[in-house]
């Protein structure tokens, strides 16, 4: 069970994941041995599944963000297995989801310009049979973008 001082864990490290372990003690009104013991159960249980550095895209070339919406006929299990085999080799797939609704499959692509989109593109139709149908809208301008889970303090 997640009570509100890990909550309030959670938050700090979603905000800056380079927190020393002091300042998060601090934070939370613990010493560092308790916090380090609260941190390792959150990884252990899987809530905490990694601390990473976000990039920006525009700055590395990586400026162009599609969502490419997929239908197919094709539902067995071989059919899945290759599918998500050959999307876990695009590394321009920033993800991936199965989809109820209209589309089977939606997924969110960060790549360098149309060019380097539509090669992807044809990787991936030529890649996997069954498609019926893809088709993609590129983001025009980003909004809002955050990785940070709404926590309810």
């Amino acid at each position: 069970m997640v009570d509100k001082i890990d909550r309030k864990l959670l938050s700090l490290l979603q905000e800056d994941s380079t927190l020393s372990l002091q300042s998060l003690a601090d934070a939370v009104n613990l010493t560092s041995t308790p916090c380090w013991k609260r941190l390792k159960k959150l990884e252990d249980n899987g809530i905490i599944r990694g601390r990473v550095t976000l990039l920006d895209g525009d700055k590395l070339g990586s400026g162009l963000i599609a969502f490419m919406f997929i239908k197919t006929q094709q539902h067995n299990k071989q059919w899945y297995q290759d599918f998500v085999s050959l999307i876990h080799e695009l590394p321009e797939v920033m993800g991936c989801y199965r989809m109820s609704g209209q589309y089977d499959y939606l997924l969110r692509i960060q790549i360098a310009d149309m060019k380097s989109y539509d090669a992807l593109y044809k990787k991936l139709v030529e890649g996997i049979s069954g498609l019926t149908e893809v088709t993609s809208s590129f983001a025009m301008e980003e909004i809002k973008y955050t990785t940070a889970i709404p926590l309810n303090l």
